[in-house]
């Protein structure tokens, strides 16, 4: 795993989903927060390429982390606060 949780381990414990496998994350995280400490790695694949992307800009000004949350669709997951039972599929 790339991401380290280094500070504010005591928040609550949520789960969460991405393509299916469970992911731990916590309270007051945001999704690329939560997903890529959770292990995902990555959130999508390059348009003109095969590399792995996984968030640029971190302020959703960039188009690297649209991830799919079912009931809310495409969302940007540096810019969408990840909740228990969240249903993310990769974008």
């Amino acid at each position: 795993m790339r991401l380290h949780r280094l500070r504010d381990v005591e928040r609550p414990a949520i789960a969460l989903t991405l393509d299916g496998e469970a992911i731990a994350a916590l309270a007051g995280d945001t999704l690329l927060t939560a997903l890529l400490a959770g292990g995902a790695g990555h959130l999508r694949t390059a348009e003109f390429g095969r590399e792995q992307r996984a968030g640029f800009c971190l302020m959703g000004a960039c188009q690297d982390c649209w991830v799919e949350v079912k009931g809310l669709g495409r969302v940007r997951a540096c810019a969408t606060l990840a909740a228990s039972g969240m249903e993310v599929r990769r974008g």
